[in-house]
């Protein structure tokens, strides 16, 4: 790791602040067609709920469209527990890149696995130019194979961030923001290393601290709810920065929330779907 020259500047967001600058009521003659269009690409075998996850909460945050490219074998079974998702199985790379150019926004990884299916999937999405959310197995790809992303946000836990800087956990946990300073410089964009009191980094002087989340939050597919979460902010017209501050607030408070019906032990992802979308009214 890089450690910056000078000390960065730690700024602790505020949810209510975010929330009054960066959320506006709807018109009145709205339709989805002005809230953006999520793409999720994901779901290898065995792991249909991760693309699922994710765009259930893309939907409750308030985006107009989210489709699903995944597994031709997962179709059903998606459609079956969220029929507002359009669902896509895998196909020729012509129909790929015809579903990405409809798109706002991409969300790569939940569920992706490390396979070459995974691999073209995520060259189609780095590929594409469009505004990028990288998480999961796409991060790991990537870091078999690194590369500047400057339309990209990247949402490390602490074991993908390790392999992304060849480093060992232990040190990522023992300088997170020296960490997370380093994984930008590196890869670009906005990175969010994940875990408590999330850290976000879009600038090398500017760090900032999530101070929200609970550890029953360490649970499986809080981080395919937090890519939907931010993706499908960027979709509606947030900027990489925004997304991500303002997406990890509103996942970290809703985990809170959740967490007082019934406590921290066996808290689930779909547990913060009621409460994503009573934050964001």
């Amino acid at each position: 790791m890089t450690p910056s020259n000078s000390a960065p500047t730690i700024n602790i967001l505020q949810l209510a602040s975010l929330k009054q600058q960066l959320l506006s009521p709807r018109v009145r003659d709205a339709h989805k067609g002005l809230y953006g269009h999520v793409l999720i690409l994901g779901g290898d075998y065995g792991m249909a709920g991760a693309p699922l996850l994710a765009g259930y909460a893309g939907l409750r945050i308030g985006v107009g469209k989210v489709s699903i490219l995944t597994r031709e074998e997962h179709t059903g079974f998606i459609t079956g527990k969220r029929p507002e998702l359009m669902c896509h199985g895998d196909s020729h790379p012509t129909e790929i890149r015809a579903l990405i150019a409809k798109a706002t926004t991409l969300v790569v990884g939940p569920g992706l696995g490390q396979t070459s299916w995974a691999q073209h999937l995520l060259s189609c999405a780095l590929s594409s130019g469009l505004p990028c959310v990288v998480d999961a197995d796409a991060l790991n790809l990537l870091a078999q194979h690194p590369q500047k992303l400057a339309n990209a946000i990247l949402t490390p836990h602490v074991g993908e961030a390790a392999r992304l800087l060849q480093t060992t956990t232990q040190k990522i946990q023992a300088a997170r923001t020296n960490s997370v300073i380093a994984l930008q410089d590196q890869y670009g964009g906005v990175v969010v290393l994940k875990g408590a009191n999330s850290l976000i980094c879009s600038e090398q002087t500017q760090v900032n601290q999530c101070q929200q989340g609970n550890p029953g939050m360490a649970s499986p597919g809080m981080g395919d709810v937090l890519s939907g979460v931010i993706g499908g902010l960027l979709a509606q017209g947030l900027s990489l920065s925004d997304s991500a501050a303002l997406g990890v607030c509103l996942h970290a408070t809703a985990g809170d929330l959740a967490a007082t019906q019934g406590g921290e032990r066996g808290l689930l992802a779909l547990d913060l779907m009621p409460f994503l979308r009573q934050l964001v009214n």
